[in-house]
């Protein structure tokens, strides 16, 4: 019986070199991932279909200033878990906040757009962070910055589309989600999916039971 040869590598894939000129649609989808779970999975494969985008980039921040420390799995950890749920072909896992040395989105957004002057950025986030993004730091720069889509999560959907941020920003919402590509910022869409019931706070609080 003739041997086994050695085992695939996994294939990794990895954000491009900066300063990369390459046209791209790229979905952004930041975060602590902590840990990362099928719900980020969910949102990126819908993100993915429904925008036309060419990948989808999760943003695992350094620290959330918004975020308790305690109960904070290490950086490492957490690219190493996000890594092993995010199996697929286009979604790239990075630290590039790290790299580029921010935690805040509005900082984060000018340098990508500084060293990737050829690729169409996408914030993506769920209902629940468009409910209270009116608390992050210079919120109104990141509509302002790049186009947004929000997607349904149970129960925040409501509550979210009568927030401070849906409605600061109303008359530059479309309801088509792939017409955000036809406009510039700031414009945003909703996108209804089906819902996934994975929460990253459920998860930990099961680790610890």
């Amino acid at each position: 019986m003739a041997k086994s040869g050695p085992k695939p590598v996994a294939f990794t894939p990895a954000t491009p070199t900066f300063g990369d000129r390459c046209k791209r649609r790229i979905g952004l989808l930041g975060g602590s991932f902590n840990p990362a779970h099928e719900g980020h999975l969910h949102i990126s494969l819908e993100a993915l279909k429904t925008l036309q985008l060419h990948q989808v980039w999760w943003l695992v921040s350094p620290q959330n200033p918004l975020k308790s420390k305690n109960g904070m799995a290490s950086l490492a950890a957490r690219l190493k878990k996000a890594r092993a749920v995010a199996v697929h072909r286009r979604i790239v896992v990075t630290d590039l906040e790290k790299q580029l040395g921010v935690n805040r989105t509005a900082l984060t957004l000018d340098r990508l757009k500084q060293r990737y002057p050829g690729t169409e950025f996408v914030w993506l986030m769920g209902a629940d962070n468009l409910a209270q993004i009116d608390q992050w730091w210079h919120w109104t720069r990141i509509f302002d910055a790049t186009r947004v889509a929000i997607f349904d999560r149970s129960p925040y959907s409501y509550k979210s589309l009568a927030g401070t941020a849906a409605q600061r920003f109303a008359q530059v919402r479309t309801r088509r989600p792939s017409a955000i590509w036809f406009r510039l910022p700031p414009v945003w869409t909703y996108v209804a999916i089906r819902r996934h019931p994975a929460s990253a706070t459920e998860l930990r609080a099961k680790a610890r039971s």
